[in-house]
């Protein structure tokens, strides 16, 4: 087994954790502590603290630490935090324990993507970015029935059990991943703003995060309100609530195969600006159409956005991004994106009030679109040849 598909592996495994302890948990609060909505996604916000607040610190670390010891010795953390879910009986004691594993977290990210690159050749780059990207989705479909099974059957602490080997599992198999890397100059910078900085400086990259931050921005927004769209406009119940969410991520699914074979030889940038228009229109769809067709129609089309957009815009920032800086540029991302996804949580509900749901549907179409336009006419500039990092191993790493 190669290298990169060991780490598919193990990162299959973990996800799969992740998610069981995540339904685990709102089984826990949501039924046995009869937690309301507010207090349900406060576990979310909990978690997203994190990369909000340190991601750019941790991103700074990454760069200058060993990656596979970053990588195993998150996974090792991890999975004692989340052994202390099942003796938590209180609403804070769980906020504490998602915070906490999110730190962890924020340190993992940009080691795992320092790696990667590292693994594979940078014409595959975009093929082994999507399967993680089938994975990920494939988890998020089928969790939510095992856990509900297990939690059933045996109680939700299982899942918080079955998470923690995951963990385990997660660790043992990346410590045994050998590959070099580049190390850093002695004088290179470290500022953990560095990674802020470069985004902010190349227009092909800036463009990217845009469009990134606002498509999860937007998908949040779509995230928080669903359920009250399916209730009040489509005047349908939980099936069909859990029915669009299988088709967005079915589509994914779908839509990273896809996007594992076209992108060889495609500019990025141009695939990203394609993948925020599909997201845009998808949900200009939800917004206009009021029909079960028209809905299940733009899930499909959201989830072949999405398979566009994400593993696009991850080519973009890993593999053409400065080796050194690769830990400071994911911590950016990180943060930037985590705070689009808390803002869509906590914002989405206001402004329906205010607009209604199709009206949060309608503008953040709209945002998406005009920036899909923009972003397409901006993909035709050349990459700056000085931000060309090479992601190629050389000997004498770590």
């Amino acid at each position: 087994m190669t290298p990169f598909r060991r780490l598919w592996l193990a990162q299959t495994i973990s996800l799969l954790g992740d998610f069981l302890a995540v339904f685990a948990v709102q089984i826990a609060v949501t039924f046995r502590m009869h937690g309301s909505a507010r207090q349900v996604s406060g576990v979310f916000i909990a978690g997203l603290l994190p990369g909000i607040l340190f991601g750019p610190l941790a991103g700074a670390w990454a760069d200058r630490w060993d990656p596979r010891r970053t990588m195993v010795t998150s996974d090792a953390v991890r999975a004692g935090l989340v052994l202390l879910l099942p003796w938590a009986q209180q609403l804070p004691q769980i906020y504490a324990i998602s915070f906490a594993m999110g730190c962890v977290a924020c340190v993992f990210g940009p080691a795992l993507s320092i790696t990667i690159p590292l693994l594979v050749p940078r014409e595959e780059l975009g093929t082994s970015i999507a399967r993680l990207q089938q994975s990920m989705q494939v988890m998020r479909i089928a969790s939510p029935t095992l856990a509900a099974a297990l939690a059933a059957s045996f109680g939700e602490r299982v899942c918080y059990y079955a998470d923690s080997a995951s963990f385990l599992f997660s660790a043992c198999t990346v410590a045994s991943l050998r590959y070099s890397r580049m190390k850093c100059p002695a004088n290179a910078p470290s500022r953990m703003g560095e990674g802020f900085r470069f985004l902010a400086a190349d227009a092909r990259f800036r463009f990217v995060m845009l469009a990134l931050t606002l498509g999860i921005f937007a998908g949040s927004c779509f995230g928080a309100l669903a359920a009250v769209y399916v209730r009040d406009t489509l005047q349908r119940g939980p099936a069909v609530l859990g029915l669009i969410s299988s088709l967005i991520g079915a589509a994914t699914v779908v839509g990273s195969v896809l996007m594992g074979r076209l992108m060889r030889g495609r500019d990025p940038k141009a695939l990203v600006a394609m993948g925020i228009t599909g997201v845009g229109a998808s949900i200009l769809t939800f917004a206009v159409l009021s029909s079960e067709a028209g809905a299940y129609l733009a899930s499909i089309a959201m989830g072949f956005g999405v398979a566009t957009v994400m593993p696009a815009a991850t080519v973009l920032l890993q593999g053409q991004a400065p080796a050194e800086l690769r830990g400071r540029i994911s911590g950016a991302t990180a943060a930037l994106t985590s705070l689009a996804q808390l803002s869509g949580m906590l914002f989405a509900g206001w402004w329906a009030a205010w607009i209604g749901v199709r009206g949060v549907f309608g503008a953040s179409a709209g945002l998406l679109l005009l920036t899909g336009v923009i972003a397409g006419r901006d993909s035709r500039r050349p990459l700056a040849s000085a931000h060309a990092g090479d992601s190629r191993p050389v000997p004498g790493g770590n």
